[in-house]
This record gives C-alpha cells, sequence and structure tokens, in this order.
C-alpha cells in the first residue's frame, strides 16, 4: 500500500468549496437563514410590521409556519423518495459536473434544520410580540394565548437543543424521544393556538381560507401518514456470530435497492433505520444489523420473533449510484449491508473495497461468498489478520485502475466524512452519509 501514491490535492479555492464546512447541506442551512435574514429586514424596515400601535402577528405567523412546513415535508418519506427520483434521473451520458451536483441530493436535511431553526427564531418574535400586545393591553391577544404559545416556545428550544450534533449524537435516543413526542405536542398546541386566535378575532367564518389552516391540515396528514403503515410484522434472524444477526421479512414489502427500513421494539420511544437488501427477483428482503450500541446489542442478543415496521422503504445516499458509469464502493463492517443489494443487482458497473473483522467468521460464509460471487474482483480486508487498510489510497487506486467516476463510502462517521473529504478535495466525486437524523 506504500507504493500508492495519491494525487496531488486541487487549489486552495478548489478545497475551500469542498471542505466539511461548505458542503451542501450546510450551504442550503446558510441559503435558508439569509432569506429569512432578509425577510426580517424587510419586515422591520420597508414593510414596518413593527409599530408601537401594534405587531403584524398574523403574518409573523405566516413565516413561521411556512418555515416549519418546509422543515417538516422535507423530511417526509414520499418527499424523499420523489426527491431522490427527481435527482437520479438525468442519464448516464450527461456531463459529469452536472451528474455529480446532483447526487449531493441526500443533503436535503440542510433545509429541515435551518427552516425549522428559523421558524423557531421567528416563534421567539411572534411570542415577543404577543407579550408586548398583551401588556400595552393591545387587542388580539390573552392569557390563554400566551400560556400556550410559552409553552411551544420552550418545547421548541428544548427540541432544537437535543438536535445540536454533540447532544443528539451523545444522548441519541432522548434526542428522537424530544422530537417525536416534542414535535407532536408542539403541532397539537399549534391547532389550540389557532383556535383561540379565531375565538378572540371572530373569524370562524374565514377559516378554510387562511393559509395557516392548510398549512396545518398539510402538516398533520405529513406526519400521521407513516403511523397509518405501522404493523407488527414476523423476522428471522440468523446470526453468524455474536457480533452480527441477519435478519429476513417477508410481509407484502419488497423495497428497492438503496433505501432503508425503520424497525422499534416500541413505537413509541426509538426507532432505527438499517439499509434494505433486495434479491433480484425475489419477495422480501434483508438487514444487516450489527453491534453498535445498546439497542442493537440486545436485538442480536434477544432474537426477538417480532418487530415493529412503519411508514416506506425510504431512499438513502446508495441510489446515487444510478447517476454514474462505473463506482466504487467502499465499505467498513456491517456498512456491506447497504451497498449489497446495489452488488447484486449490478444495474452500475462497480469493483467493492470492504474492511472488516474476520469477514466469514463475523457475517457467515454464506454471505461473503454471495458477494464474492458478484463482486470476483472485490477487495475484502480482513483486519483482524492484516490491520486496519488506508482506506482513502485503496479507494484512489481502485478508482484509478476501474477507470470509475464517483466513490460511495458506507463507513462510521469518522472514516466516511474522511475517506469522501480526501476524495473531494482531489477533484473525485465522492459520497457518503451525513449524520443528520
Amino acid at each position: 500500500m506504500e507504493n500508492i501514491i495519491l494525487p496531488p490535492k486541487k487549489s486552495f479555492l478548489y478545497r475551500l468549496g469542498k471542505h466539511p464546512w461548505l458542503i451542501p447541506y450546510h450551504r442550503l442551512f446558510i441559503l435558508i437563514s439569509l432569506i429569512n435574514i432578509g425577510i426580517f429586514i424587510k419586515a422591520y424596515t420597508t414593510w414596518n410590521w413593527f409599530k408601537a400601535e401594534g405587531i403584524e402577528i398574523d403574518k409573523i405567523a405566516q413565516i413561521i409556519l411556512f418555515n416549519f412546513a418546509l422543515g417538516i415535508l422535507i423530511r417526509q418519506q414520499y418527499v424523499i423518495n420523489l426527491l431522490f427520483k427527481i435527482a437520479t434521473s438525468p442519464p448516464k451520458n450527461w456531463p459529469l459536473f452536472i451528474r455529480r451536483i446532483c447526487a449531493k441530493v441526500y443533503h436535503f436535511g440542510g433545509i429541515h434544520s435551518s427552516s425549522t431553526s428559523m421558524g423557531t427564531l421567528w416563534y421567539l418574535i411572534f411570542v415577543g410580540s404577543l407579550y408586548y400586545h398583551y401588556l400595552n393591553y393591545l387587542p388580539g391577544v390573552n392569557i390563554e394565548i400566551i400560556i400556550i404559545t410559552t409553552i411551544i416556545l420552550a418545547l421548541l428550544i428544548v427540541i432544537i437543543l437535543m438536535a445540536l450534533p454533540q447532544i443528539r449524537a451523545k444522548y441519541h435516543n432522548q434526542f428522537e424521544l424530544t422530537h417525536r413526542l416534542g414535535g407532536w405536542t408542539v403541532l397539537i398546541l399549534f391547532w389550540v393556538q389557532m383556535f383561540l386566535f379565531i375565538n378572540i378575532q371572530n373569524t370562524h367564518n374565514t377559516l378554510f381560507y387562511s393559509s395557516n389552516f392548510w398549512i396545518l391540515i398539510t402538516l398533520t396528514i405529513s406526519v400521521i401518514l407513516p403511523w397509518l403503515r405501522l404493523k407488527k410484522v414476523d423476522i428471522e434472524i440468523v446470526k453468524p456470530s455474536n457480533h452480527v444477526a441477519l435478519t429476513s421479512f417477508n410481509y407484502g414489502v419488497t423495497p428497492f435497492a438503496g433505501s432503508s427500513t425503520a424497525l422499534s421494539k416500541n413505537p413509541l420511544l426509538e426507532w432505527h433505520s438499517f439499509a434494505n437488501v433486495p434479491a433480484p427477483d425475489k419477495d422480501g428482503f434483508r438487514l444487516t444489523i450489527s453491534r453498535a450500541g445498546d439497542w442493537t446489542g440486545n436485538f442480536i442478543s434477544d432474537k426477538p420473533e417480532k418487530i415493529w415496521v412503519k411508514g416506506i422503504p425510504t431512499a438513502g445516499v446508495g441510489n446515487v449510484d444510478k447517476l454514474f458509469k462505473k463506482i466504487i464502493w467502499v465499505a467498513t463492517g456491517s456498512g456491506i449491508g447497504p451497498c449489497i443489494p446495489h452488488l447484486l443487482l449490478n444495474e452500475t458497473p462497480s469493483v467493492l473495497i470492504w474492511a472488516t473483522r474476520n469477514p466469514e467468521k463475523t457475517y457467515g460464509e454464506k454471505l461473503v461468498n454471495e458477494i464474492k460471487a458478484v463482486q470476483p474482483n472485490a477487495i475484502i480486508w480482513d483486519t483482524d489478520a492484516n490491520g486496519k487498510p488506508d482506506l482513502v489510497k485503496l479507494a484512489y487506486k481502485a478508482y484509478s485502475d476501474f477507470k470509475a467516476e464517483a466513490v460511495i463510502c458506507i463507513s462510521n462517521q469518522k472514516l466516511t466524512q474522511k475517506v469522501v473529504h480526501n476524495m473531494e478535495s482531489r477533484g473525485i466525486p465522492a459520497y457518503g452519509a451525513i449524520w443528520d437524523s
């Protein structure tokens, strides 16, 4: 491996654009934030929303709901699948620079985080405006509205704080719980708040002409929709080792390659998403679950006979392989799971690099042989026998030898970021999960 020489990195300005701080996720966050800042400046100056004799509370409320609607709907499973369908539709004979941009579609989470953050900031302004009206005996506010809006603001702040990357990573279960139960509570209180405003303003006759009403209807349907497909299904589990569970499902759903399914033992408390492994021309699908925390550890040890699923199979980063003529898959450990369906379909010619502990012992000879059958040139690196490889060098050599157009890395956060950044800084299109959910 010492003989593999990486090409020099691109110019400073090029590398600056590829820096992790300026990935599309963060650019989208900045864009949405700047739009909201621009609206606030216009509202404060040209539009004159903030007057001593009264603040335009209704208009602020509209901005709040528009932000939350964008943030919530962009995470809706049907919307995600549509985004991926559109983004991966360009034919492979289009210029590479267009296709490599389209492949960044999975950064849509930047819209979610920025819109909900800006919505919360606007809500802070909204609450301040209500207090201004109430304390100055201006119309349109009563104590019930003050109490409800204050509770909503407190919940929104907790949700935002728990979603901060460091807190989310350390307290993921609490993050998920506050996002789900806190989000539901906020939505219910939004309805209560709206009807309180209707009563005090006596605008019952114009309810169906209100954009806020229809936005809340849309958001409510969006939140409920995945739960309409909640079901407890049979599951078959094979444990080739105490580190891995190979699970099989066949409950009438055959997901598409590159999608994921969420599993839960307790639907109200926590959900964990895993990449689906459908087999060509075969009903049902498999999941590869590795021990990576309390939930997965208990799952592997307990081997449950039934598990909860909800929603629909949802597209993930692996789908972007459709945009390229040839790709390199880089995986470590159970990261092989999201790669397998693409390898089996072989719609995009590829070479696999898989680094893992004793592959046959950990994942079973059957799975390893299945991979080798469709990937005879795969580089399967046994980390027990050979130590940890330099995946950046291996990825570059495979990319160069195979004359590939892109690299897709499925690994842990640190290693994924390392491979993607090192490829991108050298002008090589590279993609990998960004841990934004």
